[in-house]
């Protein structure tokens, strides 16, 4: 099912593989997210594969993820294949097309076979959405396409993991069934020795062998999508950061950066009466920037928002979240939902979206922080641009981020740029400077690149997967030794 931690074993495997030798990719032939990443060709792809390229130690490249579905509606998506968006589609429609993106999956993945050792293959949700499966090419239609082993993940936290795992093998087709060749019991919470008698009733009712019962295991690393465990957080530290989550909330992995200190609190706050009386407001980035800025100003949360920038709050916009601070959001050609919109009004902005995309890796600097954050000027930052918007100042602006990628005025700040607080200089310099206006002490002794802190947890996972899981068994299913030679 879905976060039962495919994306997390799939990563860790991929750490593992990578130490012990193997030139090894991940690979899913198509994600549903909302948090994206732009390759340095100017494609576009799932952050969960980038994650999980990083965990093998190679770059991030589209042919990880060819298909990429970003919800813009309950009911239909931005469609991207190859790295680039073949525009929107409802569910139907897309239904009734995926098969001819089979050609683009099965040419990225050859791409990737022709020059690696082990591609990890990750799925998408459960093999045996019945409904569903017709024209799979995600599942086990895909590992009947790649003629591919797979290992069936179940989270136990959430209870009920002998209906996920026996229920699974039992609605699988005999040809399905044949090609699973292990289970894992993912998320396991206290002394896995009493599991043991579990271990023997999925063996003995699956008829196949138990890899392994992974621990709970408190590793912070990119999410995927929604289901997000972050967003349960709810308890505000002495200092606290809220992240507004509007209903299309993307690239919210721009944020993790702050959860590197046990004395910070980031929260995700989606009522005006869950939002408190926090240090950072932050608006993140968003697939859809006007019905989402129409959702917070009917809920009240709009106004708590300019409210809180009356009073001295450091407002900060990224992408959507920043097209939200500006005067006014106009969508001409249709590009998300149509007509136009009044912003918060706390930056002198304005915005129209257009049909084409912009994405980009940005490399510049700070070139103007007036406010609280002064103390941030010249700094320089790495990220990458996602957007469709082009965004002016209608009156003399200070320039935020340079090439007139963002604009600052007294203590509100909107950029473009995502991926902005992962240098340890920007991280702690915020941190620091906003601390001293609120007159709080707080400890940046922990904090480093984000990068730096992100290969930490990559091997903190790779170590506990090893110690749980029989990596002499996965190595002899895959007709491979435990170590390249």
């Amino acid at each position: 099912m879905s976060n039962a931690g495919k994306s997390v074993i799939a990563a860790g495997l991929c750490r593992i593989f990578s130490d012990d030798g193997y030139k090894t990719v991940p690979f899913k032939s198509q994600n549903m997210a909302l948090n994206s990443y732009v390759t340095k060709e100017g494609l576009e792809m799932g952050r969960a594969q980038v994650m999980q390229a990083e965990c093998a130690r190679t770059e991030a490249s589209v042919l990880m993820n060819p298909i990429l579905l970003k919800p813009t509606s309950d009911m239909g998506s931005q469609v991207i294949v190859n790295g680039r968006s073949v525009g929107n589609m409802k569910a139907m429609e897309y239904f009734r097309n995926k098969k001819n993106f089979v050609k683009d999956i099965m040419e990225a993945y050859d791409k990737l076979a022709a020059v690696n050792d082990i591609i990890v293959v990750e799925g998408a949700g459960s093999p045996v959405e019945l409904n569903l499966k017709k024209d799979d090419i995600i599942n086990m239609g895909l590992a009947k396409l790649l003629d591919a082993t797979v290992l069936l993940v179940g989270d136990i936290d959430r209870g009920g993991v002998f209906a996920q795992l026996l229920g699974t093998l039992d609605l699988l087709e005999e040809e399905e069934r044949k090609r699973v060749k292990g289970l894992i019991v993912n998320k396991f919470r206290g002394d896995s020795r009493l599991f043991e008698d579990g271990v023997k009733i999925l063996e003995e009712r699956g008829k196949t062998t138990v890899l392994g019962v992974v621990p709970y295991m408190q590793v912070k690393l990119d999410d995927e999508d929604s289901l997000s465990e972050r967003f349960a957080n709810r308890e505000a530290k002495a200092f606290d950061i809220a992240v507004i989550r509007p209903a299309h909330i993307s690239n919210y992995t721009d944020f993790d950066t702050f959860e590197q200190t046990e004395g910070i609190s980031l929260r995700y706050v989606s009522h005006p009466y869950e939002l408190g009386d926090p240090d950072i407001i932050i608006l993140p980035g968003t697939k859809n920037t006007i019905d989402d800025l129409r959702k917070i100003k009917k809920d009240g949360m709009a106004e708590v928002i300019k409210n809180k920038a009356a009073s001295g709050t450091c407002i900060f916009g990224i992408c959507g979240g920043y097209q939200m601070l500006g005067r006014k959001i106009s969508d001409p050609y249709g590009t998300e939902s149509g007509g136009s919109e009044e912003g918060l009004g706390l930056l002198p902005v304005d915005t129209v979206l257009e049909d084409e995309k912009i994405l980009t890796e940005y490399s510049g600097k700070i070139t103007g922080a007036g406010g609280v954050l002064e103390g941030i000027g010249n700094c320089s930052i790495e990220g990458y641009e996602i957007h469709t918007g082009s965004t002016r100042p209608y009156e003399e602006l200070c320039e935020f981020t340079s090439g007139g990628t963002g604009y600052c005025r007294g203590n509100v700040y909107g950029t473009y740029i995502h991926g902005f607080f992962d240098k340890k200089e920007i991280c702690v310099s915020v941190l620091e400077s906003v601390a001293r206006q609120r007159r709080k002490k707080i400890n940046t002794a922990s904090i480093s690149d984000y990068n730096i802190f992100k290969e930490r947890q990559y091997d903190i996972l790779a170590k506990g997967l090893r110690e749980s899981l029989d990596m002499d068994r996965i190595y002899e299913i895959m007709g491979l030794s435990n170590g390249k030679e």
